[in-house]
């Protein structure tokens, strides 16, 4: 990345996006975690990510890896107008003095080569330490580093990234049908995955290892992504924080001004939200 790219981000920041933002009103957070939305895939729901920065606002935002997926665009090109509106709203947040902190996962891997270095008004960095309000450090990264088959198998990962594809493929045919009848949107991977054995085996053990090295680094807690799987809970004295995906379930955590963590559902958000009044559109 050059200089020049990053006049480009600037111009682009200040382009107009396919969506206009919603001028409504925004739940204001201390700060915001997501990752794995992988843009440049037919999974990624880009519109309810676009929807959720339309209703929500931080002082600090953590992009938590897998923001875009390099594998993917390798093998073939997909960036539909959505994408480019997360974006757009992304480097609009930070153009208006949103702290943005992006920690690149293995999706997005080619960052990491950029890390320490700070573009578009978004710092790049390996992991970072995050103090809440109420005075825990939180060790912030994307967690692959603790995946035995990212590490030691990545042939074996990518094969599983394909099987993802066609699984994710499933999901998409279902919620059309879904929405075609009126019901709300399902995760059908989510679902699958939560009824194999290993893969819950998987996800526990992967949640144990993480908050074990967050505990000899002498941090109060961790947050990661990586697993698609939002969750928070102590484990072994230490707070594990997942902020999930915006591929399969759509969550975010986001830390309220006092120190308070939660998870946010955007799907089920969506879904119990009065839709009768019309949005006005930003000019």
């Amino acid at each position: 990345m050059s200089l020049g790219d990053v006049a480009d981000l600037a111009d682009f920041a200040q382009s107009r996006p396919h969506l206009p933002e919603r001028i409504v009103e925004r739940t204001r957070y201390r700060t915001i975690w997501i990752s794995d939305v992988h843009l440049g895939t037919r999974g990624c729901n880009a519109d309810m990510l676009v929807d959720f920065l339309d209703h929500v606002d931080s002082d600090t935002m953590y992009l938590v890896g897998d923001i875009v997926d390099g594998w993917r665009l390798r093998r073939k090109f997909y960036w539909p107008a959505a994408h480019n509106d997360v974006v757009w709203r992304l480097l609009r947040r930070a153009g208006r003095g949103t702290r943005m902190i992006f920690i690149p996962g293995n999706h997005d891997e080619a960052f990491r080569q950029y890390c320490g270095l700070d573009f578009g008004g978004i710092a790049i960095r390996r992991n970072a330490v995050h103090e809440t309000a109420d005075g825990r450090r939180l060790l912030v990264l994307h967690g692959d580093e603790f995946d035995a088959i990212t590490l030691a198998h990545r042939w074996l990962a990518h094969v599983g990234d394909h099987a993802y594809t066609l699984l994710m493929a499933a999901n998409r045919l279902v919620n059309a049908a879904r929405r075609r009848m009126g019901m709300p949107y399902w995760s059908l991977s989510k679902h699958a995955k939560a009824r194999v054995k290993n893969a819950v085996a998987f996800i526990s053990r992967f949640e144990e290892i993480v908050a074990e090295a967050a505990g000899a680094r002498g941090v109060d807690g961790v947050v990661c992504g990586h697993i698609h799987t939002a969750e928070m809970r102590e484990i072994g004295g230490v707070a594990y924080y997942n902020d999930g995906d915006w591929v399969e379930s759509a969550t975010a955590l986001v830390e309220h001004p006092d120190g308070r963590m939660e998870i946010l559902h955007w799907a089920d958000v969506i879904a119990g939200r009065d839709r009768s009044a019309p949005l006005a559109l930003a000019a």
